[in-house]
């Protein structure tokens, strides 16, 4: 694996944004329909009952799990051997270093959980609804377990962003470097607000 780190983690970092980061906003979105009532949830969640089961459980599988996969176990990898760098970053950018291994150690878990929560319950022939999530929410553990999940994968996703412009070689000078953090943190309060906002829709 070392031989070919380089290429690791580029894979890594560009499954992070395409298409793992990209389902999320849409899954955000998606969620965020809660927030006008049970009707529009389960109405917007249920178009994707018209695509047939084996084609959604390749396209899942194609575009959601192996990716997820790949990226949550090889993050924990870099979790695990990576240091900060304190010469060439800021003490800001550090603190972030140290978040974006801390959120993505948690996330692998929190996204365990939602999916046994989820879809391995939808393939025991439970319905995922509306009803579903007010049931799991109404547990205020439950409740803050998935505010912090939400916040922990939007932060991730966010930071990621900023790691992923400048291990791609977009953003090279210092200056380059400070308005994509701002466009990134605005892009993680904007982001979050839609995931609270969803979540908080089905208590």
């Amino acid at each position: 694996m070392a031989k070919n780190e380089f290429y690791w983690r580029r894979l890594h970092s560009l499954l992070g944004v395409i298409p793992v980061g990209l389902f999320l906003v849409f899954h955000l979105s998606l969620n965020f329909t809660a927030t006008g009532g049970e009707e529009t949830y389960n109405s917007a969640t249920g178009v994707m009952d018209y695509i047939p089961g084996p084609l959604l459980l390749l396209i899942e599988w194609i575009v959601i799990y192996i990716p997820i996969l790949f990226h949550g176990l090889y993050g924990i990898y870099i979790a695990f051997t990576a240091t900060p760098n304190n010469k060439r970053f800021s003490t800001f950018r550090n603190w972030m270093f140290l978040l974006q291994r801390l959120t993505g150690v948690f996330l692998v878990i929190f996204i365990a959980w939602h999916m046994f929560q989820t879809r391995i319950q939808k393939a025991f022939g439970a319905e995922v609804n509306f009803e579903m999530m007010e049931k799991i929410v109404a547990n205020p553990w439950m409740l803050g377990f998935y505010i912090v999940g939400i916040l922990s994968a939007t932060l991730h996703l966010s930071n990621g962003l900023w790691s992923f412009c400048v291990s791609w070689g977009i953003t090279q000078s210092t200056h380059s470097q400070k308005v994509v953090t701002w466009i990134t943190m605005a892009f993680f309060v904007i982001l979050s607000i839609i995931g609270v906002s969803a979540i908080l829709a089905f208590v």
